[in-house]
């Protein structure tokens, strides 16, 4: 179970990534990020982000992509955050694909 102040750390963490992936995919037409889930540790040293990536076919690039410039990502984050929090958390990116999961489901219902 998580903490209040984890909840709120998570929350501000989502919102900032967010902000920063809008501002970022803007350059890239046709292709939406946004930050569907954050978890951060007990310690609030490391967050786990989940992505929603639209179109979904794009996905496995735009991971790797993120997962290949992360630093930059993070140096961003503090230059945000650095007043809210006392450790810049080590960022950690997944997909989330429960967008995918719904959708098939909703076809074999159809059947």
């Amino acid at each position: 179970m998580q903490e209040t102040r984890q909840n709120k750390v998570a929350r501000l963490l989502q919102k900032e990534l967010s902000l920063i992936f809008q501002s970022q995919t803007r350059m890239m037409h046709g292709t939406m990020v946004s930050v569907t889930r954050a978890k951060v540790s007990p310690d609030l040293s490391v967050c786990t982000a989940y992505l929603s990536i639209f179109p979904s076919e794009k996905g496995e690039e735009i991971i790797k992509n993120i997962n290949d410039n992360v630093k930059t990502i993070r140096y961003e984050l503090g230059t945000r955050i650095r007043n809210q929090v006392r450790i810049i958390p080590e960022l950690r990116f997944f997909i989330d694909d429960s967008l995918d999961y719904i959708e098939r489901i909703d076809e074999l219902l159809k059947q």
